[in-house]
């Protein structure tokens, strides 16, 4: 399928709408109510769910094959070193930067 531009822009607007909703309505809901202090508490854990969500299955599951593995021990080790250095610092981006080095120098060691 060949686009022309007028296809193009109207893509960039309705993708515009597509993203721009359901970011809208739900602050336009909540600015208006007072949210309950559990869920205030409860929404502190999403980042470090989704986190370690993603960190687990890079590390312990195959892309190609979704079998569980135990061989990527360069990354496995660099989680480690990343896990006390962000418990000690209580910094996201002194974990990201200790883990892309940890990651780096720990894959030309252990190859």
């Amino acid at each position: 399928m060949n686009w022309n531009s007028t296809q193009h822009f109207w893509l960039i607007i309705l993708g515009f709408f597509v993203a721009f909703i359901p970011r809208f309505f739900p602050l336009m809901l909540f600015t208006k109510r007072q949210i309950p202090e559990w869920f205030n508490e409860w929404m502190k854990f999403i980042p470090v769910s989704l986190f370690t969500a993603l960190v687990v299955k890079d590390i312990f599951i195959d892309s190609e094959s979704y079998q569980f593995i135990i061989s990527k021990y360069s990354e496995m080790l660099a989680a480690v070193i990343v896990i006390v250095v962000a418990y000690r610092t209580r910094s996201m981006v002194i974990s990201v930067v200790v883990g892309l080095i940890s990651v780096f120098l720990l894959s030309m060691v252990i190859a």
